[in-house]
């Protein structure tokens, strides 16, 4: 089983837009990462979740459109910024099919740590806006994939 966490794409500053939806640079980011993971894998989770905040919900219908993915894209508890990581550390424990979930920090790091590591507090991956982290689960755990980010794709990154 694949899981796929996404970083919301950089959202406009609240003063712009008070929903804080995904900025033309967020909608960039998403279709250099999306499109160039496109290029080598193709992704196909069979659940799409975001966390019901427009700037991940708006990703979450980036990615499935960028990766052609027909499934229906689910709001999901418990994925907000401050959500208790060890809930959807249960869920995806129990899941055997591959996942995208978008999501928020400082949520995604701690889930990330605690799938890896057992705790929440190591980080052993760094998340960006419109960034990729893979992690592959088996009898043996949970392992990392790959990590991509839209940084890749720019001078100096």
């Amino acid at each position: 089983m694949r899981i796929y966490l996404v970083q919301h794409a950089l959202a406009l500053d609240e003063a712009q837009d008070p929903k804080r939806g995904v900025s033309t640079q967020g909608r960039e980011d998403v279709v250099r990462t999306a499109g160039f993971l496109s290029l080598f894998e193709k992704p196909k989770p069979v659940h799409v979740f975001h966390s019901g905040k427009l700037r991940a919900q708006q990703t979450a219908e980036m990615f499935a459109e960028a990766w052609h993915l027909k499934n229906d894209i689910m709001q999901a508890d418990d994925l907000s910024p401050n959500a208790n990581p060890e809930v959807w550390a249960a869920k995806l424990n129990a899941m055997k099919d591959d996942v995208l979930i978008v999501g928020h920090l400082p949520h995604l790091p701690r889930l990330v740590s605690l799938l890896l590591c057992g705790d929440t507090d190591t980080k052993p991956v760094r998340f960006q806006n419109a960034g990729v982290v893979c992690l592959e689960k088996d009898d043996d755990g949970y392992q990392v994939v790959f990590n991509i980010n839209p940084t890749m794709f720019y001078e100096g990154g």
